[in-house]
């Protein structure tokens, strides 16, 4: 055994230790180990070769912007199907729809879903955007006190009533206001968060909201807010919310943004289909159980799902916000030219539907 060890235990060369001595014996065996890892290498890159690298697009994140709404559940809902569409979805919720705007501008996001005041507002100062589809319409009401008297429109002239800046409510409270002949110099408007709006209700420090969905449902379900009326008669009509993305993702994209519309348009007829599914994913999985299933269905009466949008319907609500001074836009953009629904419709054709 004495010549097996010792090399191991004899002094190597001055400034070399014993181990060093020892490992210089090992380089066999490490000449080995490299060949086996480049034959590794070598099988790797074969194999690549043999059946071809997976598309860029099927790798691809696609990150969504949405908002907490009842009515926006389902581009929520596409996180959950994305896997059978073969995309992975990053989403990312937001207090309202200029913050997805602002998130969209800066690089954070390539979708978003915004009411059509934000995407406008965003495209008539210079925004790379496009609409590229609808998910739903509808989702607003004016509520009062209800005691404090106000019947009508008119009736709001000298009361303090709240809603939120920038939404697509303000534009709706404006054209209303406009039809009776009244200036936000004829009241005083509070700005307030959706879920503020219900709180300034409820302790009756304001005497009407102009609300969203499905905030306004919750506050004639618990008797704090009573309904004026859903303001669906201006030159607007019933808006759609809209679903935008960057020019960077739709042009560079082309692949990976037309899976995404493909699971859009799935996700929509899901809970177009099946309001059942709809109800228990808003309920359980975006409130948490903050939302009974009757205030849900109330909610959804007023802000249906859908997979309609028109260049029309956008130009209309850009003439309104530019009438009204809303938006500050430099340029309100002629819809036609940024109104791009080619995704849509072949998504809904292929998924079988007019």
């Amino acid at each position: 055994m004495g010549p097996l060890i010792q090399p191991a235990m004899r002094a190597g060369p001055p400034g070399r230790s014993a181990l060093h001595t020892s490992l210089r014996t090992s380089a066999p065996s490490r000449r080995v180990a490299r060949r086996g890892v480049r034959l590794a290498t070598l099988l790797a890159a074969s194999a690549v070769l043999a059946f071809g690298a997976l598309p860029a697009s099927a790798q691809e994140v696609i990150r969504v912007g949405n908002l907490k709404l009842a009515h926006f559940a389902g581009v929520s809902y596409i996180k959950e199907i994305a896997s059978s569409c073969g995309i992975t979805v990053d989403l990312k919720i937001f207090a309202k729809g200029p913050d997805v705007m602002q998130a969209i501008l800066a690089g954070e996001l390539d979708v978003g879903a915004t009411a059509s005041e934000a995407a406008i507002s965003g495209r008539g100062n210079g925004a790379p955007i496009y609409i590229v589809g609808g998910f739903a319409s509808g989702g607003a009401r004016l509520l009062a006190v209800p005691d404090s008297g106000i019947k009508t429109v008119a009736d709001l002239k000298g009361k303090k009533v709240g809603v939120t800046r920038g939404s697509i409510q303000e534009v709706l409270l404006a054209a209303e206001m406009g039809k009776v002949g009244l200036t936000p110099k004829d009241l005083t408007i509070i700005y307030l968060g959706y879920p503020d709006l219900n709180q300034a209700l409820l302790q009756k420090q304001v005497d009407a909201i102009m609300q969203t969905e499905p905030q306004s449902a919750q506050a004639i379900a618990r008797g704090f807010g009573t309904e004026m009326l859903k303001p669906y008669d201006t030159p607007i009509g019933a808006p759609v919310r809209t679903l935008v993305m960057s020019e960077k993702f739709y042009n560079g994209s082309p692949e990976a943004a037309k899976k995404f519309m493909a699971c859009f348009v799935k996700a929509q007829k899901t809970f177009m289909d099946d309001p059942k599914a709809a109800e228990k994913f808003v309920t359980q999985d975006v409130f948490k159980g903050q939302l009974t299933a009757e205030e849900f269905q109330e909610a959804l009466a007023n802000s249906p799902y859908t997979l309609s949008i028109s260049a029309d319907h956008i130009q209309k609500t850009t003439d309104v916000m530019a009438k009204y001074g809303i938006g500050k836009m430099s340029t309100p953009a002629k819809a036609a030219d940024w109104v791009k629904l080619d995704l849509l419709d072949a998504a809904k054709a292929s998924a079988g539907i007019n």
